[in-house]
């Protein structure tokens, strides 16, 4: 009896919630001028609310069943053999350059040895490197694709070079056969930073499938959201061991949160020659850094909508590219490799120095008319205060980092934006201009 009242009140609660969502969450009629445009936000429906209900009413809070599905169809999507579902994309980083590190990895890297990456980019990218006792080496960007530029590559290796770690700018890739190829020739480790790159593709091979570890993000702004969450990918068995271990404290168990004994033999592992129950032995410098089974299985419901989340984002950048040529005059337009499928993260704009005005008129203009922009993340990070005393080296100048920084922003083009925005958008620019 009362697993049928249980079940009644569920669906009823499932009922409630649906018209809950109905009501609270619809989308109103665009209104130029009133309406705010968000640069990103969430997109969802009552599903993802409904699958965190299910969470909710089971109360299982920590990563459990709902987690390893997730980690099996974003590995699937990447045509990846592993997935590790971890808080946020900042961890995935965190954990991925920890992993590289780690004394189990037999391409480990050591204390002082060098990682070529670049200044105008997100700081997350780089800071495991830094936490990890590792030496950034920045390279520039290319202005309008503001991807890595490979023709500085070469000239940043020196003989303590180990690895190569970059992001997917705004989901737009560099020349990622050039990239292999120049890792393979050096033997070196790639790490791609698929943060604002989910369902990008380079020559028809997803994003975050070119090197030994991809990390992505889950936060409201990016592709699919889980609230926060974030995730590695790697085909590697062995670093989906060391993933999974430093993610979970540095434990050399494997067992899942709430279960004992897997393996079978649990109590007869040692310690230098001491008996040592599994669960309390440590392989790893380790953290915790796993989401809530709520978050994996919003998660689940949002990686159905992703094929169509990326087709809308392409959607929104075509109409703002093609509505802003007649604007190149005053504008750098953005560019991208022609293998490239770029899922885009946002559409970005390089302020030409002949213009006649200051990127702070711009983004005071397009705010008061509720137009949400945002700088190209940190600009050139070395000029940040954080970095103020971190150990790095710079190769060939950074003179279009510092373009970024001055002159660069970006307008959203994520799914919650329709035509109508991208029009307004597209008018106001022109008003600017105008004036």
């Amino acid at each position: 009896m009362d697993e049928i009242r249980k079940a009644k009140l569920r669906d009823e609660m499932r009922d409630l919630l649906i018209e809950y969502h109905k009501i609270a969450h619809a989308k109103g009629k665009f209104e130029p001028g009133k309406s705010k445009i968000n640069y990103a936000g969430r997109v969802f429906d009552e599903k993802e609310m409904l699958a965190s209900l299910d969470t909710l009413l089971e109360f299982y809070l920590t990563l459990g069943g709902r987690g390893a599905q997730f980690e099996r169809e974003i590995s699937q999507i990447l045509g990846l053999k592993y997935g590790v579902l971890t808080n946020s994309g900042s961890s995935a980083n965190l954990l991925a350059v920890s992993a590289a590190c780690s004394w189990m990895y037999s391409r480990r890297l050591h204390a002082g040895d060098e990682v070529i990456t670049v200044a105008a980019g997100f700081p997350t990218t780089v800071n495991p490197m830094i936490q990890n006792n590792l030496v950034p080496v920045f390279v520039d960007v290319e202005l309008g694709s503001y991807a890595i530029d490979i023709s500085k590559l070469e000239a940043a290796v020196s003989d303590k070079t180990r690895a190569i770690m970059f992001a997917h700018t705004l989901g737009n890739p560099p020349d990622m056969q050039a990239i292999t190829e120049f890792a393979a020739k050096h033997n070196l480790l790639l790490i791609e930073d698929c943060c604002d790159a989910l369902g990008g593709k380079f020559d028809g091979k997803p994003l975050g499938s070119f090197g030994q570890m991809a990390t992505f993000s889950f936060y409201p702004a990016h592709h699919i959201t889980m609230g926060e969450g974030g995730a590695i990918a790697t085909d590697t068995k062995l670093l989906d061991k060391i993933l999974r271990s430093i993610r979970d404290w540095g434990r050399s168990c494997w067992c899942d949160p709430g279960k004992s004994n897997t393996c079978g033999v649990r109590f007869d592992f040692k310690i230098g020659g001491v008996p040592y129950d599994h669960k309390y032995i440590y392989d790893n410098i380790g953290y915790n850094l796993k989401p809530l089974e709520m978050q994996a299985a919003i998660g689940l419901e949002q990686l159905r909508k992703l094929p169509s989340f990326v087709e809308a984002r392409k959607r929104n950048f075509k109409r703002l590219y093609e509505g802003m040529q007649k604007h190149s005059e005053a504008f750098m337009l953005p560019k991208w490799h022609k293998k490239a499928e770029v899922s885009w993260f946002g559409f970005p704009l390089t302020i030409r120095k002949e213009s006649g005005f200051k990127i702070r008129e711009l983004q005071l203009f397009l705010d008061g008319a509720g137009i949400e922009s945002r700088r190209l993340f940190s600009g050139n990070l070395t000029k940040q205060p954080a970095y103020r005393e971190a150990k790095y080296r710079i190769s060939g100048g950074l003179e279009n980092s510092d373009i970024v920084m001055e002159n660069s922003f970006f307008l959203g083009v994520y799914p919650g934006i329709a035509e109508a925005e991208c029009n307004y958008m597209l008018k106001k620019m022109g008003e600017f201009l105008k004036k």
